[in-house]
């Protein structure tokens, strides 16, 4: 039992890198969640959140989505929808700071903020138009068949396919689900609400074209060893019934979420007013 367990604890392709920023992550929100009030859900949502990262990319779980399309399919639905969905959801910015030494604040994260790359970085990645392009972006150039042979046969462009999709994931996620109205927020309440429906279109068709095809369009697994013996096309279906239903599942809820942030400012009079146009008297002749 114990081995067992082991077995899929221990990483398939250990990465240091991973595993630090990892670390920091959870111990600067252990830490900020003891010094400010922290709900229980956001609680919730951010440690499940963290699991499915862990569990998606240093866990047993690895070896299999690279030897079979459905289980890629799965991790990468759980990188790019579901694992920053939950994460932001958690609103953790604040207490992730929290979490940080004082002097860590003042030298390091202040001056990282003011920073031109920092402001390039953000700025290009939080653009809402960029955000969504590079969403839906990122499925469908990974989906291509070559670029799949490609990422599977070299472990830097799998390691950039799987932090492509959790980068994105994070920045598409955090303007739809930005609770603050517009300005300051980079996106207008009715378009955190549209948005969803908007990116989970091409997934749909893609994840509809893989469904019902009828020939093998990801022979790579073939060549790296499958891990199941059961029929190529069976495999292929499943992963593209996961792209279609799970995905846009996870995107309507995303687009519920919005809808009920776009409720909460309209409630609380936060949403911003147009100007109203000013009554002119018409001069009365004398």
């Amino acid at each position: 039992m114990i081995a067992t367990l082991l077995k899929w604890i221990v990483p398939w392709e250990f990465s240091w890198i991973f595993l630090a920023i990892f670390v920091l992550t959870c111990v600067l929100y252990w830490r900020g969640s003891r010094r400010m009030s922290v709900s229980f859900s956001r609680k919730l949502a951010f440690w499940t959140g963290m699991a499915i990262i862990y569990l998606s990319l240093h866990t047993y779980l690895d070896y299999f989505a690279e030897h079979e399309f459905f289980v890629h399919r799965i991790q990468q639905l759980l990188l790019h929808h579901l694992a920053p969905l939950l994460i932001v959801t958690a609103f953790p910015g604040t207490v992730l700071r929290a979490g940080m030494p004082f002097s860590w604040r003042m030298r390091l994260w202040v001056p990282l903020r003011r920073s031109w790359p920092w402001r390039v970085v953000t700025g290009v990645l939080l653009n809402p138009t960029v955000a969504t392009v590079l969403f839906i972006g990122f499925i469908l150039v990974w989906l291509i068949p070559s670029m799949q042979t490609l990422a599977m046969l070299d472990w830097r462009i799998y390691r950039f396919m799987n932090w492509s999709m959790l980068i994105s994931g994070f920045a598409y996620w955090s303007l739809v689900l930005d609770h603050r109205p517009h300005p300051p927020g980079r996106m207008t309440a009715g378009l955190r609400v549209l948005s969803p429906g908007i990116t989970m279109t091409p997934q749909i068709i893609a994840g509809a074209i893989i469904t019902f095809s009828h020939t093998d369009l990801y022979p790579i697994f073939e060549i790296c060893g499958r891990a199941f013996t059961f029929n190529v096309l069976t495999g292929q279906l499943i992963g593209g019934v996961i792209i279609w239903v799970p995905s846009a599942l996870l995107e309507s809820i995303g687009a519920m979420m919005a809808m009920r942030q776009w409720l909460r400012l309209s409630r609380n009079g936060r949403l911003p007013r147009r100007p109203q146009p000013r009554r002119v008297e018409a001069s009365r002749s004398a």
